[in-house]
C-alpha cells in the first residue's frame, strides 16, 4: 500500500472549494506503522512506541479540539474483512467523525493544540483514507 498520511495541496484545495457551511462527516480508515516513526529530534523518537500507541496519543490530544469545534465521533468499528475491494487494504482504525461545518474542521486542523497532536498521527500512520461526505437522510434504500 502506498502511504497516504497527509492531504496534498490539490486535495486540500478541493476540500476547501466545497460548501464550508454544510454539515459533514469524515470517514477515516487508518493503517498503523508497526513502530511509530517520529522525527529524530522528537522526545518520543527513541521510546519504541508502536503505531497503535502513537495513534492513541493523537486521539487523546486531539479529542478536546474536536469537541471544542463542535465535532464528535459518530461511529467506530473494527475491521474484519474486505468483501469487495483490494484485499491488501486492511485497517487498524475505522471511524466517522461528524463536524457541524467545514469551518469547524478547518478550525480544528489549524488549532495550535491540534497542530501539536498531529505529530503523533504522522508517526503512527502507515497509510490512511480520509473521505469527506455529506450526510443525508435515509430514504429506506441505498440510492
Amino acid at each position: 500500500m502506498t502511504g497516504y498520511i497527509d492531504p496534498d495541496r490539490a486535495q486540500f484545495d478541493a476540500f476547501k472549494a466545497l460548501d464550508r457551511d454544510a454539515e459533514l462527516n469524515m470517514l477515516n480508515l487508518v493503517a498503523y506503522n508497526d513502530k511509530a516513526n517520529y522525527p529524530g529530534d522528537h522526545p518520543l523518537a527513541r521510546d519504541g512506541l508502536t503505531g497503535a500507541e502513537a495513534y492513541a496519543l493523537y486521539g487523546k490530544h486531539s479529542a478536546p479540539v474536536l469537541a471544542r469545534v463542535g465535532g464528535s465521533l459518530l461511529w467506530s468499528g473494527r475491521f474484519d474483512v474486505t468483501l469487495i475491494g483490494p484485499q491488501e487494504e486492511t485497517w487498524d482504525a475505522m471511524f466517522i467523525a461528524a463536524y457541524p461545518s467545514a469551518h469547524a474542521f478547518l478550525a480544528m486542523v489549524s488549532d495550535p493544540e491540534y497542530q501539536r497532536a498531529v505529530i503523533h498521527r504522522q508517526a503512527a500512520v502507515r497509510t490512511s483514507r480520509l473521505i469527506r461526505t455529506t450526510p443525508r437522510p435515509t430514504q429506506g434504500s441505498f440510492g
